[in-house]
């Protein structure tokens, strides 16, 4: 069974990103599907963008990140208004993808 999950980290406080908008989307012929959604709790996380018992298709995924209100409610200004991270399932291992993010850049790995 695969579940995909997340969690940003705002690098340049060192604390978890709240309260971030982020959307799961597969890829299919006539462009992307949404499969879930959720926002970042206090901890950064969202652990159920899509579960396990939902036992997702192999295919092309995309996780859409939308940080610019999480800078607003900040009074900070940032480059990137929103992440877009792209990823192949093609395993029935837990997928997790976290966000490492600052005011002007970000990074991001499989996580386990």
């Amino acid at each position: 069974m695969t579940g995909i999950s997340t969690h940003i980290l705002d690098t340049g406080t060192g604390y978890p990103a709240t309260g971030v908008p982020v959307s799961l989307e597969r890829q299919n012929a006539d462009g992307w599907s949404p499969v879930g959604e959720g926002i970042t709790n206090d901890d950064g996380r969202i652990t159920s963008l899509a579960s396990e018992q939902e036992n997702l298709e192999a295919g092309v995924y995309r996780l859409q990140f939308a940080i610019e209100s999480y800078f607003q409610k900040q009074e900070v200004n940032c480059f990137y208004p929103e992440v877009t991270v792209v990823f192949k399932v093609s395993d029935d291992r837990h997928h997790h993808i976290p966000l490492l993010l600052s005011t002007y850049g970000y990074s991001t790995y499989r996580g386990s």
